[in-house]
């Protein structure tokens, strides 16, 4: 896939500061294939755009309709892009803002499943939110987006 043509991903990672240090508001995948897992289902909340959006609105579009919150003003960090193992382009900025996880109403996304059952079912984009010191953090988050927690942590260093 060329870059040009790779599919885009924007979003808002929330930080905050605390007497244990930094943490990052993360969410973990809803559905099935996530269900059981923990390293590699947390994720930053994003979403795809398409090339005629500028990033940073898609970046606050997508942490709405994945949060169901309205996304915190203050200073947006820009913490460049990766490119995960899918092929996809995921672009960050941060924000330090605290937000209460049970506050969020998660999106849904609708598949089939089981799988060639022929029925479908909605599922939430995210399945639970949390505030994660960063090393713990690290530990969960899809391997590539590890880079926007060197990032972050580099900036508030």
């Amino acid at each position: 896939m060329t870059p040009s043509r790779a599919r885009r991903s924007a979003g808002l990672l929330l930080f905050r500061r605390t007497a244990d240090g930094l943490e990052v508001l993360l969410g973990h995948m809803g559905g099935p294939f996530f269900a059981r897992r923990d390293a590699g289902a947390w994720t930053v909340p994003k979403g795809e755009y398409e090339p005629d959006e500028p990033a940073w609105e898609a970046a606050r579009r997508e942490f709405q309709e994945e949060l169901g919150l309205v996304p915190p003003d203050g200073e947006a960090v820009p913490l460049g892009e990766v490119r995960q193992s899918n092929g996809k382009i995921v672009t960050v900025w941060a924000v330090e803002a605290d937000l209460d996880p049970a506050a969020v109403v998660p999106g849904t996304f609708v598949m089939e499943w089981p799988p060639r059952s022929g029925r479908t079912q909605e599922f939430p984009e995210l399945d639970r939110v949390e505030w994660l010191g960063i090393d713990r953090a690290r530990e969960v988050v899809v391997k590539a987006q590890a880079a926007f927690l060197d990032r972050l942590a580099e900036h508030s260093a």
